[in-house]
C-alpha cells in the first residue's frame, strides 16, 4: 500500500466514510506481491520512504523488467535497478521511455525523487575507482541528493585533495571511494566536519586482496566517526547519504 493510499484511508476514517474495523482489515493485509520468482516488499516505501531497489545481477531480463513494471505501478517513490548487465539495461531502456541508463555505474534509474535532500560530495581516489563512485553518485541523485563529484584525488598526490577543501566543506555528507591501501578515507575524515562514509573498492594489485586491504584500513581509520560499507558497495553509500540528509531535514 502506497503512502498516499494510507493517508486517503485515514482521511476516510476521520470523515466517517469508513469504519475503523474496515480500515484495520485493509491495513492488516500483508503488502507482498508474489511474482513466483520474487516476493515484492510493497510495504517498504511506507516503512522507509523509498521502495526496494532491484539488484539485477543474476536475474533474467524478463524478471528484472517484470519487477520494474510492478514497482512503478504499485509505488510512488524512486525505482532503481543496480548491477545491471548491458542486455538488461537495453531492455529496460526500451520498455520504459523515462529510464535513465548509467553505463559506468551499471545503474538504471526508472523513477527519480522530486526535490532535494541536500548536498553530498562523492570523492574518488583514482579514475579506476570511478565505476563504484558513479554507482554511489547516481544512487544518491535518484534518491534526491545533490551530488558534487570529485575525481582522482588519491593520497599519492595529496595536494589534489587540498585544492578542493572548499567543495568538501560545503557538503553535508561525504562519500569516499578508494582502493589500493584505502588511506583517502582517513585523510578526508580528518579534514571535514560532515559524516563520512567510506567505500573500499577491489581496485589494486595482488596484496590488496580484491579490496580487503582497503576495507581493513578504513575500518581501522584513526579519523573518528567514519562509517564503512562493503567492498564495491557504492549503492549502499548512496542510500546512506540520502538517509542522513533526510534525517537532517526532519
Amino acid at each position: 500500500m502506497r503512502p498516499d493510499e494510507v493517508k486517503d484511508l485515514l482521511m476516510r476514517v476521520a470523515a466517517g466514510e469508513l469504519s475503523a474495523d474496515k480500515a484495520f482489515s485493509l491495513l492488516a493485509y500483508s503488502p507482498v506481491e508474489n511474482l513466483g520468482f520474487a516476493q515484492l516488499d510493497l510495504h517498504r516505501e511506507l516503512r522507509q520512504g523509498v521502495p526496494e531497489a532491484i539488484y539485477a545481477e543474476g536475474k533474467t531480463v524478463d524478471e528484472v523488467v517484470t519487477i520494474a513494471e510492478r514497482l512503478l505501478d504499485k509505488t510512488t517513490g524512486p525505482v532503481i535497478a543496480t548491477r545491471v548487465p548491458r542486455e538488461t539495461a537495453a531492455a529496460l531502456d526500451s520498455a520504459f521511455p523515462t529510464a535513465q541508463v548509467h553505463d559506468r555505474a551499471r545503474v538504471v534509474v526508472l523513477r527519480a525523487a522530486h526535490g532535494s535532500l541536500g548536498r553530498a560530495a562523492v570523492v574518488a581516489a583514482g579514475t579506476s575507482d570511478q565505476p563504484v563512485a558513479e554507482e554511489a553518485a547516481v544512487t544518491g541523485e535518484a534518491l534526491g541528493v545533490e551530488i558534487e563529484r570529485i575525481v582522482d584525488v588519491g593520497v599519492a598526490g595529496v595536494h589534489r585533495l587540498l585544492n578542493v577543501q572548499d567543495v568538501l566543506a560545503e557538503a553535508k555528507v561525504v562519500i569516499v571511494v578508494a582502493g589500493m591501501e584505502g588511506a583517502l578515507a582517513s585523510l578526508v575524515g580528518g579534514l571535514v566536519a560532515a559524516p563520512v562514509v567510506a567505500v573500499p573498492t577491489s581496485v589494486g594489485y595482488g596484496a590488496s586482496f580484491e579490496g580487503l586491504a582497503a576495507l581493513l584500513a578504513m575500518l581501522n581509520s584513526c579519523a573518528a566517526g567514519i562509517t564503512v560499507t562493503n567492498i564495491d558497495n557504492g549503492f549502499g553509500a548512496g542510500v546512506f547519504a540520502a538517509k542522513v540528509l533526510g534525517a537532517m531535514k526532519r
